[in-house]
């Protein structure tokens, strides 16, 4: 099982580099260490964060987009490509797909993140002169989880959606929406009469709050790490999700005709 899933996951990476987003990557990581290297023109400390935050926008931006867009064409040009067929008869079953397409996926993200913040933290640190390595492997670390419910997430949508470009736009605002407004939904529902207030409390325990791995702030403003039983409690939370998805993906993919 592990050699058919590795295998599946390494023709994922390798699609990834030889299609735009990888140079799109290099191009967004070159603007952001010359938006970065602007910084020695100024020595206003509110100045630095300022930019130390539109960087780290900009990468949670990038790595949506990337997520998101390679996931999304994953399974429908499998089967648009009529490939979907021999990769099924050989030795390889629909959760092989299901567990290969989203580990190539991710790890193509965590490659992408890798890039990104090294860049980040190489320019940072140097305009600085403070490195705040823990903050950033935090940071690197809790995006990356929440990469991976936001990979399952489009892969089901891969599933249930028929066109690539209808499901990374419907992917893409739920992902927004939460990562903007999930957190407010509890404050939302005391301010509704009933039955609304006990519709909006469910989404808000139902859906993952992408939000909670959100730490940028502790990088901009050097502020003190986070408990690493917090990180761990929060990957758990994220791996939940991730697995609840996945399993999701499977049960609607293996009752899917393959030749719709």
């Amino acid at each position: 099982m592990m050699s058919n899933v590795f295998a599946l996951a390494g023709i994922v990476i390798k699609e990834l580099y030889r299609r735009k987003d990888f140079y799109v990557l290099f191009v967004l990581t070159a603007v952001i260490t010359l938006v970065m290297g602007s910084v020695s023109f100024f020595n206003d400390d509110k100045i630095v964060r300022f930019v130390k935050e539109i960087c780290l926008l900009l990468i949670w931006i990038s790595a949506l987009v990337i997520a998101i867009g390679t996931t999304a064409r994953q399974i429908p040009a499998e089967r648009e490509n009529r490939t979907i067929f021999p990769l099924l008869a050989k030795p390889v079953t629909r959760a092989h797909v299901v567990i290969g397409k989203f580990a190539g996926c991710w790890l193509a993200c965590g490659l992408a993140l890798l890039v990104f913040y090294a860049f980040f933290a190489i320019v940072s640190g140097s305009r600085e002169s403070h490195w705040p390595l823990v903050q950033l492997v935090q940071a690197l670390w809790l995006q990356w989880v929440m990469l991976a419910v936001v990979v399952a997430l489009v892969l089901l949508g891969s599933i249930v959606f028929a066109a690539p470009s209808s499901n990374g736009t419907i992917c893409f605002i739920v992902v927004l929406g939460i990562l903007l407004l999930g957190r407010y939904l509890n404050q939302v529902a005391l301010h509704e009469p009933e039955p609304l207030r006990t519709i909006v409390y469910g989404i808000y325990f139902v859906i993952p709050h992408l939000e909670w791995y959100d730490i940028r702030e502790f990088v901009v403003y050097n502020h003190a790490p986070i408990r690493w039983t917090s990180c761990g409690l929060a990957s758990l939370y994220g791996a939940v999700y991730t697995t609840l998805i996945l399993f999701s993906t499977w049960l609607v993919f293996r009752r899917k005709p393959l030749n719709l």
